[in-house]
């Protein structure tokens, strides 16, 4: 049997809530506090904040306090209470929660059946002694890089509210950037998680394709769908990755490879890494903001010499091409029965898509094998490839053009004309904030070779121990 809980103040709890995720879990485990008050400040948290972000589309607080009762059981009974005991997190409202309807942002999935089951990766985080609050606001069926819903309302940026939190995951990064959770999940097809961290100041992780399960979350993009953690530090991000990794039989796209372990990486910083910088087309269309992002990262990464990957133009278009076939395939019934409840921009692009010529599909997918062999030469000479994770930081919400290179250009499409290419051939990448160029925060994209997650993180923890990169306070 352990010790009793001696709760602290109302006030120090409500601090530790907000803080860092591994913080909250060594005090339960030590039984500083118990899971349950660290689960009601959180939720007084949501209750007084999200009103101006909205973030969570669910508040599961039932479960939740729930959820953490069993950690203060095992506690109390002497087991092992988890690596996560006690710490709340929430999801993108495309996983499933069991007892609640997977939304994806849409209307029409409000009809469907409550899941009866939760997603392997939220069984994961249970099983590391994590506190399910809810499910998190997002792009109408992940087709999003704004932050935008028609249906839900937008989130909105914790560091200015009239700004974009970024898509399609922006509950995901508005709950942890403005420190509703110290921890969510998110997916990314094409940037649905690089974008939202650059917007909204925080840590996020796009592990290699097939690294972590995707069983019972919805799809949009089979071939190009990426499931991952955002946290406001680095050692949370790597202690959530390593709670979520794990083969299951439940998803056959999950490659039978084994993780290297993130968390004990970290402090091997970024001496013998080797550390180059992305340029061409990953050095225009941005702005200063974006490059100086850069600059400051690879100075404190000790990088000097910059590469190309060749054609990373036709790289975009091709991702922009297998993304509306493979999206308009999964929503033919939907677009046919239901058309007039999808917001029309995303209904419109997936029409699109359904009228593709199937040889472009092929010919794009053909060109995908060959731009991911140009991108694993760079691996041969390189660790760690340094780009910037979107071109501006988050533009005003509603926002619907900027100016990129001397050109007015449309926001939805081309917030995301750095993060697709490295989507299209499923390469792991840490997303690290980069404050202190403007009154809004923006980020870098650490992309590693296929398989090194840990490598990624380590450089990003290497930018976090440089104060390079940080979590800056929120505004709400």
């Amino acid at each position: 049997m352990s010790a009793p809980v001696t709760e602290p103040s109302p006030t120090t709890i409500a601090d530790l809530a907000a803080g860092p995720a591994l913080a909250i879990a060594a005090a339960v485990r030590a039984g500083r506090v118990s899971a349950r008050a660290i689960c009601e400040a959180a939720l007084e948290r949501i209750a007084a904040v999200d009103p101006k972000l909205n973030a969570f589309t669910h508040v599961t607080a039932v479960r939740a306090l729930a959820e953490a009762d069993a950690v203060d059981a095992a506690r109390a009974a002497g087991a092992a209470p988890g690596p996560l005991a006690g710490v709340p997190y929430a999801v993108k409202n495309l996983f499933d929660l069991k007892g609640l309807p997977t939304l994806a942002g849409s209307k029409i999935n409000a009809d469907r059946p409550a899941a009866d089951r939760d997603a392997t990766l939220v069984e994961r985080l249970r099983a590391a002694g994590a506190v399910c609050l809810g499910a998190l606001n997002m792009g109408e069926y992940a087709y999003d890089f704004t932050g935008e819903n028609l249906h839900a309302g937008h989130s909105r940026n914790p560091h200015d509210l009239g700004h974009m939190s970024g898509g399609s995951s922006g509950g995901s990064g508005a709950a942890v950037g403005g420190r509703l959770v110290p921890l969510s999940l998110g997916s990314d097809t094409n940037g649905s998680i690089r974008v939202p961290s650059s917007f909204c100041g925080i840590f996020g992780l796009k592990p290699t394709y097939g690294r972590l399960s995707r069983a019972r979350s919805f799809p949009f993009v089979a071939s190009l769908d990426h499931l991952g953690p955002f946290a406001r530090n680095v050692a949370d991000l790597a202690a959530t990755y390593d709670a979520l990794v794990g083969p299951d039989a439940d998803d056959p796209a999950l490659a039978d490879i084994e993780a290297l372990p993130a968390l004990p990486e970290l402090e091997r910083g970024a001496d013998g890494l080797r550390v180059g910088i992305l340029g061409g087309w990953f050095a225009r269309q941005g702005t200063p903001q974006a490059y100086d992002a850069v600059a400051r990262a690879a100075a404190a990464l000790g990088a000097e010499r910059t590469v190309e990957l060749p054609e990373v133009e036709r790289a975009r278009a091709s991702a922009y091409l297998i993304t509306m076939a493979e999206g308009a395939a999964l929503h033919r019934d939907r677009l046919r029965d239901r058309p007039a409840d999808f917001d029309p921009a995303v209904r419109e692009r997936l029409l699109a898509g359904a009228a593709l010529p199937a040889a472009m599909v092929v010919k794009a997918q053909n060109f995908r094998r060959w731009f991911r062999d140009r991108a694993l030469e760079l691996f041969s000479q390189f660790d760690v490839l340094v780009a910037p994770s979107t071109p501006v930081p988050a533009p005003r919400s509603g926002q619907a053009t900027f100016v990129l290179d001397g050109r007015e250009m449309l926001v939805r499409p081309n917030i995301g004309i750095y993060t697709q290419p490295i989507s299209f051939i499923g390469l792991p990448v840490a997303a690290a904030p980069i404050p202190g160029g403007g009154p809004l925060p923006i980020g870098v994209q650490l992309i590693a070779a296929p398989w090194r997650e840990d490598v990624a993180l380590r450089a990003a923890r290497a930018l976090e121990t440089a104060g390079v990169a940080y979590a800056p306070e929120p505004v709400v």
